[in-house]
């Protein structure tokens, strides 16, 4: 039973209220998916975030949203599990161990693979503290008893396990072929780790000498400095302007090498000269053409990107420096005889930004055409992964459709070392769980995988997976839907779709929530170069987590983009500030009450009816939107409800029976208050769960905690349709009268008359139930109201739907002014009686709306000619 506590401040201080909610949470196993098996299972899997610093705004925005579903799920009945972990991020990770290292004046090779393995596990759990620490400050309802790290014992097992599989079926193999190679971090990529940039350069022309010195041949390249690996010119067999060429040997500039004219499909005779330079070490496309006609490959720089000993005199040089230095050198020799500017697309390393370097490489490859072809017809299917939005499906489409085989290997020590081992004497493969039995005469592959290989398995293999009888995969797995952004339905997305296909033979995941980037309030996307980064934690330092979550959770519809702005957080702040102060009204007014007492069977106001009404229509489309992600449309309704409905009117309303003397009409308000505020604060919860929880508690409750409380269901016996006609048109006549005051800056507390002519008596019967209120909250010296009302002369009037409002304004009207904004108010309904009776002569629109809508725009049509009319007829008697 609550303790109604009436010392809450009269300013809301989240730092305050925050600080204690998280650690009970936590220690009462609030969050812990129980097993029960009476309820139904619901399933998310956190994207797990890198070790490799603190979470930023983006995390916050994508945390929140999975928040918002489990914390709904939870208190719909479901038995839900939110599960946490981390990524071990091997190119990142190891780069910021390496950088501080390079701090203390050392590298990863003075320490050793396993003292530099010790330093990054070292560094794991400092930033793996962080981000827990990070998480506890948004309210993440994570079950820590589950948390994992991609680096883990279950996790790696698993690891293990899906590359022997996939190596015993043929789909994992090894082979020399030209990789994504970043110099700096001296690695593989994977192509999707490539990010291409339009970059200013130059294309350079260039004759290479028949060897028989009778002509030259002309080719062209962006990347003059791999000429020195070519080993053949190609051009198209039918260009008859090479035709008598092919068979014939050039001699390469420089190195003075003699290379053959090969003739091949794949050279466009349209584009340049018709003939290109092949250089099959440094360019997929030229290492494909090579292999069909058995040339030589020839690599011309070392991993760090500088030039080899293949490349002659140009040895040691940065291959940026030797570019520069050969095109002098062949200008010199007059065989370089045109430079033109070019504007081409370059890959660089999503990670390091390095210039990527096409680069002959032995390395490991999964075979992906068999893997994409799953999980194409998973979407022909019924069980196919729903993208929301749907837009995105054919995102993900494309790309596995045009799909490359995907290079695994990585040239780090940080990460799952691939299991295989080579024979020191006869080179045999081993590919095993486990390290050969006579390990002595074996060597382990120095690589390990690409980090997306064990994020690839994250939705299952976090479940006890290979174990297919483990408690949490045979109850948890399939999970229902994955949250995350756009940018890695690539990288991340479509891998787990086709592994899980692969090992599990079900989809990973039922939906796919694709949400876009935080970006500042100009539309840039936020960097460090820029200096518009924003730390989450500093604006919950500032304004509470309550108010970044409101903000994230409702700024954007789904698979949109999320400008960030200062001020709209503050003003979410300000929201907590009045939902805050709404309930200590209610609690000062409760008067004992505990929640066995809370009855609203009782005879109930106007007001009353209305907000049950109200509560339950937006119990009702909040839980519509949650279902269908549209979380932006979920704030929008939960604030106009709080703000207007609540606060704004109904506090103000229940404030007459709780002053009056019906001891009955005030228990009936202070239930119906308490029932109303119970059930919103519910309906908040997920979106701002600290808040609502030190609210909740001061109430009459049942229950430890708001975050276990029962999701709120719509009841159809506290729908008063009737109850709400009536306030409704209360809500226009008070509003109404409220801004004529404010226009002729009468207050409220000077009384003035108040003339009403309803259209008919079912109206007047309206306000006649509700007279209490138009006597209240306009503060009438005289109220009038009959259908045969005489206009009073020198008055305001208003026209409403249904009613005509007087206000006499002896001394205080401007008979010309009034005229003047009568006359407006006709041009306005002018505009909107034009409107609608256009939209109702399109045929189109007649055509394929529903009934329904074409019913209400008829209706609307006749409401504005009726106020046209009627303000009309006030403008003519106002000028007689």
């Amino acid at each position: 039973m609550a303790n109604q506590d009436l010392s809450m401040p009269t300013k809301y201080n989240p730092q305050e209220t925050e600080a204690k909610w998280y650690p009970y949470w936590v220690e009462g196993k609030f969050f812990e998916a129980t097993g029960d098996e009476s309820k139904k299972p619901y399933t998310i899997v956190i994207p797990p975030p890198n070790v490799t610093g603190k979470l930023h705004l983006g995390h916050a925005w994508d945390t929140t949203l999975q928040d918002i579903l489990i914390r709904t799920k939870r208190m719909q009945g479901y038995d839900a599990l939110w599960l946490p972990g981390m990524d071990h991020a091997g190119i990142a990770t190891q780069a910021k161990v390496e950088g501080k290292l390079k701090e203390e004046g050392l590298s990863r090779y003075d320490l050793g693979r396993e003292k530099f393995l010790e330093k990054s596990w070292e560094w794991k759990e400092e930033y793996a503290s962080f981000i827990r620490s990070q998480w506890s400050k948004l309210g993440l309802a994570l079950d820590y008893s589950r948390e994992r790290f991609t680096l883990d014992e279950g996790l790696s097992k698993a690891v293990r396990e899906v590359f022997v599989r996939l190596y015993e079926k043929g789909l994992i193999y090894r082979g020399e072929y030209i990789i994504n190679w970043d110099p700096q971090t001296k690695t593989a990529l994977s192509d999707i780790e490539v990010i291409y940039k339009d970059v200013q350069g130059h294309f350079y022309h260039m004759k290479y000498p028949l060897a028989d010195g009778s002509g030259h041949i002309e080719v062209a390249t962006t990347r003059p400095e791999t000429m020195l690996g070519d080993t053949a010119v190609a051009v198209h067999p039918e260009d008859e302007r090479y035709k008598h060429l092919i068979g014939k040997m050039v001699k390469l500039p420089i190195v003075n090498r003699e290379i053959p004219i090969v003739a091949d499909d794949y050279v466009d005779m349209e584009f340049g000269s018709g003939a290109v330079k092949i250089t099959p070490a440094h360019d997929p496309n030229d290492f494909e053409i090579g292999n069909r006609h058995n040339l030589e490959r020839i690599l011309v720089m070392s991993e760090d990107g500088k030039m080899n000993e293949n490349a002659g005199k140009y040895k040691g040089l940065d291959r940026f420096e030797c570019r520069k230095q050969i095109v002098k050198d062949l200008q010199e020799a007059d065989i370089l005889f045109h430079i033109e500017d070019h504007m081409h697309s370059v890959g660089h390393s999503e990670r390091s930004g390095a210039v990527v370097e096409p680069y002959l490489s032995t390395q490991w490859f999964v075979k992906m055409e068999p893997l994409a072809k799953q999980a194409i017809e998973l979407q022909k299917s019924n069980d196919k992964v729903n993208f929301v939005p749907d837009r995105f499906e054919k995102t993900y489409l494309h790309w596995i459709e045009n799909i490359r085989d995907w290079c695994i290997s990585r040239q780090l020590w940080w990460g799952h070392r691939i299991p295989a081992w080579y024979h020191k004497e006869t080179g045999e493969v081993y590919v095993g769980h486990e390290a050969p039995s006579d390990i002595e005469n074996w060597e382990q592959d120095e690589d390990v995988l690409d980090t997306w290989f064990s994020s690839a398995l994250w939705p299952f293999s976090t479940m006890g997976w290979p174990d297919k009888e483990a408690p949490d995969f045979k109850r948890y797995y399939s999970t229902d839907v994955l949250v995350t952004g756009y940018d890695i339905i690539y990288f991340w997305v479509a891998r787990m779709i086709f592994q899980g296909l692969e090992f599990t033979d079900e989809r990973p995941f039922k939906d796919v929530l694709i949400h876009g980037l935080v970006r500042d309030s100009q539309g840039r996307k936020m960097s460090k170069s820029l200096g518009n980064g924003v730390d989450p934690m500093d604006v919950i330092d500032k304004y509470g987590a309550d108010a970044l979550r409101f903000f994230l959770s409702t700024g954007s519809s789904p698979g949109n983009d999320l400008r960030f702005y200062w001020e709209k957080v503050e003003s979410t702040w300000n929201f907590a500030n009045k939902i805050w102060n709404a309930s200590r009204f209610a609690l000062m007014n409760m008067d004992g009450l505990t929640y066995d007492e809370i009855d609203i069977s009782g005879e109930k106001t106007i007001a009353d009816k209305w907000i049950l009404t109200r509560l339950q229509e937006t119990i009702d489309d909040v839980t519509r939107l949650i279902d269908a992600y549209e979380f932006g449309e979920v704030g929008r309704i939960l604030y106009n409800f709080i703000w207007d409905d609540f606060c704004d009117w109904y506090i103000e309303m229940a404030k007459l029976p709780l002053t009056g003397d019906d001891e009955e009409a005030k228990k009936t308000t202070r239930s119906v208050l308490a029932y109303v505020l119970d059930h919103t604060l519910r309906l908040l919860h997920p979106i701002m769960p600290f808040i609502t929880e030190e609210i909740w508690q001061h109430l009459p409750h049942e229950g430890d905690s708001i975050t276990v409380a029962a999701w709120p269901t719509k009841k159809v016996e506290l729908v008063f349709e009737d109850a709400v006609k009536d306030f409704t048109l209360l809500k226009d006549i008070i509003r109404s009268v409220r801004n004529t005051r404010s226009e002729l800056n009468v207050p409220m507390s000077k009384q003035i008359e108040l003339h009403i002519k309803p259209k008919d008596e079912e109206v007047y019967t309206q306000l006649k139930r509700g007279q209490q209120y138009i006597e209240r909250f306009c503060n009438p010296s005289e109220l009038k109201m009959a259908t045969d009302l005489s206009t009073p002369e020198k008055s305001m009037s208003n026209v409403l739907t249904g009613v005509e409002l007087f206000l006499p304004l002896a001394g205080l009207l401007d008979l010309d002014a009034e005229i003047a904004r009568l006359e407006k108010e006709v041009a306005k309904l002018d505009k909107e009686v034009e409107r609608v009776q256009k939209k109702l002569s399109n045929q189109g629109f007649i055509a394929k709306a529903p009934e329904q809508v074409i019913v209400e725009e008829r209706a609307k049509e006749k409401d504005y000619i009726e106020k046209r009319e009627t303000v009309k007829a006030r403008i003519a008697e106002l000028k007689q």
